[in-house]
């Protein structure tokens, strides 16, 4: 328990920053990038450094690069392109938060498990006689049960921000959804319609 509880706690704090909204969607990055890209795509190395920047940095990144590469790029392609980005954005946000719901899942087994072992050990060790204790046989079992008190004290908080990094990740999918729509028709002012075959 104590492996998990310091398991626990750096998946937390890794979480912690690693879904700062600064990290994942700023909040201006979308016009910013419309507003590089109002007249000509920019350079490859500039999609290169957007895609560095953040999560939505690297799926607006994307679109980019497959209109600089594919200028006859369908909408369809396009939007495709799109949520492969965002399909990966998702895996990327969603990182350590399987074991963190693991651990508010385990932590409390495993302190019942300590529990009932030390019950065993407690009522293995009376007189065969039938001469007990009270007290002695009273304070075992409150200290088995200590146990079962530090399971839930991890797996509370666990299940906590667990819960709240679920809700974090739900939020920042939402605004890489609305921010690849917005740039879908940006983007396919670049595209280059096939030219129609002239009658004969």
């Amino acid at each position: 328990m104590i492996l998990c509880s310091v398991v626990g706690l750096a998946l937390v704090i890794e979480r912690l920053m690693s879904l700062r909204r600064g990290r994942v969607a700023p909040a201006t990055l979308v016009d910013e990038v419309m507003a590089v890209s109002r007249t000509n795509l920019p350079a490859m190395d500039v999609v290169n450094k957007l895609a560095d920047n953040s999560v939505l940095g690297g799926v607006l990144a994307s679109g980019l690069r497959a209109m600089i590469i594919e200028p006859r790029t369908t909408e369809r392609m396009l939007r495709q392109t799109f949520e492969t980005a965002g399909r990966a954005a998702a895996q990327q946000l969603e990182r350590y938060l399987n074991a963190l719901g693991t651990i508010a899942a385990a932590a409390p087994l495993l302190g019942l498990l300590g529990t009932v072992v030390g019950m065993i050990e407690i009522f293995g060790a009376q007189a065969p006689t039938g001469a007990t204790n009270p007290a002695a046989l009273a304070h075992g079992i409150s200290i088995a049960l200590y146990n079962t008190a530090f399971g839930l004290i991890i797996a509370i908080p666990a299940l906590m921000f667990y819960r709240y990094f679920r809700g974090r990740v739900d939020d920042h999918l939402m605004s890489l959804e609305l921010a690849a729509e917005r740039m879908v028709p940006h983007l396919m002012r670049f595209a280059v319609r096939p030219q129609a075959t002239a009658p004969r």
